[in-house]
């Protein structure tokens, strides 16, 4: 079945707005500087779990648009509107990831569910809505692992500024989605 083109746009606008997240986080631990073999299991790790997270989300989602109906779009906005803020005030704050010691699986582990928490609160507002579950499960992972990557190894080469917007950026965009669905059609 083919997926709407503004579907799919707003599949990969929040894929990448999330994968900002993980990319900030993890271009500071990349400043650190680490072997290939654990940015590859930090980078994994993150990509199952933007794949686990959200799948969760969106089926706790489409269970309350079952019971909820209507409301469930002023709901999904409101979710995507707080974790924006979150975002944007978890970056002017200056909370760090660096607590988290990646250099073990157990700390990868809980580094990786910590990154993909908004990707749970994102699957609950798109579980909401009929959404392709499959597509949206794996642009998620895609673009988390992929983002976690690239900002490990920019990690090495650029400095902790950037870091800073990465998050604040993400955040941005999941406000201006909540908005929107929080703005009656």
């Amino acid at each position: 079945m083919a997926v709407p083109f503004g579907q799919l746009m707003t599949i990969l606008i929040m894929a990448l707005a999330l994968g900002c997240d993980a990319f900030s986080l993890c271009l500071g631990i990349g400043m650190k500087g680490m072997r290939a073999v654990d940015m590859v299991r930090i980078s994994s790790s993150i990509a199952l779990f933007h794949i686990a997270m959200p799948l969760l989300g969106l089926l706790t989602g489409a269970y309350m648009s079952a019971v909820l109906g209507q409301l469930t779009s002023y709901a999904a906005g409101a979710l995507l509107l707080l974790l924006g803020i979150h975002m944007i005030y978890s970056t002017l704050k200056g909370d760090s990831a660096g607590l988290f010691q990646t250099s073990t699986w157990w700390g990868t582990l809980i580094f990786a569910l910590s990154v993909s928490v908004d990707s749970f609160s994102v699957g609950v507002s798109l579980g909401m809505f009929q959404w392709n579950l499959l597509l949206t499960v794996a642009l998620f992972g895609i673009f988390g692992g992929m983002m976690a990557i690239l900002g490990l190894k920019l990690g090495q080469l650029v400095g902790q500024r950037i870091g800073e917007y990465g998050e604040a950026i993400g955040g941005a965009v999941l406000l201006v989605f909540g908005i929107l669905f929080l703005i009656p059609s």
